[in-house]
């Protein structure tokens, strides 16, 4: 074998590992990226779950709380951006932007369910009434798995990141359209906290 036909051998075999590294690289950002779009998936059911519950929960108020018609309205408002930005935000959970919309509308209904609630504590009649205890005991659970959806998603997300970010993957990243993915995370402490939703 003279050794032209060696270092063709050894330069063949070279290009040939460094295709299958690459194509591990690319199938572990593949795989990474499908395992957080599925993490949104499970925060996605909970939260139309939550959607779904708001507006009976509205209903059920709004025999009690005929004075309160502007903070019934700025709930169903709330829900109605919410919902929409969680479904921008699930045709593509790996935009930064519609991410940001989520949780933007998310905070805003953070914030009316709140005020909802803190009016409705004044009714006492409310507070006895089945009906509504049923629907905020769901959404305390509701609310709870919502928490723990995120915090899937935020744990992939960050695996997913760190993969993207580390050598050699950085190199290729970018240039095969995996681009970084944002966290599911309130910025305001105060909104960190699940609307408290007690009526014993």
């Amino acid at each position: 074998m003279s050794s032209t036909t060696i270092a063709l051998a050894v330069l063949v075999l070279v290009a040939v590992v460094l295709v299958f590294w690459l194509i591990g690289i690319y199938n572990r950002l593949v795989a990474l990226r499908n395992r957080f779009k599925n993490a949104f998936a499970q925060i996605d059911v909970q939260l139309k779950r939550r959607y779904d519950l708001i507006p009976n929960l509205v209903e059920t108020a709004k025999g009690y709380l005929k004075h309160e018609r502007e903070t019934l309205e700025a709930v169903i408002k709330a829900r109605n951006l919410a919902a929409s930005a969680a479904q921008a935000a699930a045709a593509n959970p790996a935009s930064g932007g519609t991410m940001k919309s989520l949780i933007s509308a998310e905070i805003g209904l953070g914030s009316a369910l709140s005020r909802l609630l803190v009016v409705a504590e004044q009714y006492p009649d409310l507070k006895a009434n089945q009906n509504m205890m049923q629907l905020t005991e769901e959404l305390t659970s509701t609310e709870n798995k919502i928490s723990f959806a995120r915090q899937a998603y935020n744990d992939s997300v960050m695996v997913y990141n760190t993969s993207r970010e580390t050598f050699p993957a950085v190199l290729l990243a970018g240039a095969l359209g995996f681009a970084a993915a944002e966290l599911f995370q309130v910025d305001n402490a105060a909104e960190r906290q699940a609307p408290k939703v007690t009526f014993a």
